[in-house]
């Protein structure tokens, strides 16, 4: 009986006509078929049966998708909008950096101007400070000629002629206003920034080449060296700038 059921099916699939029997045993794609082998002495070969078809390549896109691949996509999508923003960051940057630059600028180009001004109203009667210069030496000039013998009162000296004590005394009303005019001249110009100074009163100065000029050098005993001794012509200032340096004497004793 158990060979019977076995030969029917085999017997049936050979009467069928070749196209339908084609048809009536389809072979998957990629499966195996065995068919159990049955004995020679049954009046069949012993035959195997297996699939000619090949193993299915290996389908690329059925793989999982590659993570970095997708991220670096990603990246790659936000980079444009990350770039605009550095690149904008970077603009800020630099115009704050210009704008700072500007407003210090400004504002040095204030300060300067503010000191030239203030320099051009300082020094607006340099010309004419050196120009009258000369007519307050002059002044000085005339101040030094009178000896001071002859400005004290001397009527008590019987030597002196009652003439020549009544002459004394109009000499000394005329240096008393010589003078006053001089004060009030150095007062005038002291106003307006302009200032004398005689570097040989009192114990004298050191010598100083930015405000005196020295004509010559002599041996005066005790004196110390570089000292000023003697002033030939007085010196003028002019809100602190030289004028006119003073003409001077330098002892040197060494």
């Amino acid at each position: 009986m158990i060979q019977r059921s076995l030969l029917r099916p085999v017997q049936a699939i050979r009467h069928l006509p070749r196209p339908y029997a084609s048809r009536a045993t389809p072979i998957a794609r990629g499966a195996t078929q065995r068919l159990p082998a049955i004995s020679s002495h049954h009046g069949l070969s012993s035959q195997r049966y297996y699939s000619a078809a090949a193993e299915p390549a290996t389908n690329p896109s059925s793989e999982p998708p590659n993570t970095s691949s997708a991220s670096s996509e990603a990246q790659e999508q936000q980079d444009p909008a990350k770039k605009e923003l550095d690149s904008k960051n970077r603009e800020i940057i630099d115009l704050k950096d210009r704008y700072l630059r500007s407003v210090a600028d400004f504002r040095n180009l204030q300060d300067r101007t503010k000191r030239d001004i203030q320099s051009a109203r300082d020094f607006a009667i340099q010309k004419f400070a050196a120009d009258l210069i000369e007519s307050v030496d002059n002044l000085d000039r005339a101040l030094g000629t009178v000896p001071t013998s002859k400005l004290a009162p001397q009527n008590s000296d019987p030597d002196i002629p009652p003439g020549d004590r009544e002459y004394n005394k109009d000499l000394a009303n005329l240096y008393d206003g010589l003078k006053m005019t001089e004060t009030i001249l150095m007062g005038t110009l002291k106003k307006h920034g302009m200032e004398r100074f005689d570097p040989s009163e009192g114990e004298g100065e050191m010598f100083n080449p930015n405000l005196h000029e020295a004509t010559f050098q002599t041996k005066v005993d005790g004196k110390e060296d570089g000292k000023v001794f003697m002033t030939q012509q007085k010196g003028f200032l002019l809100k602190g700038r030289v004028l006119r340096a003073a003409k001077v004497g330098v002892v040197k004793n060494s």
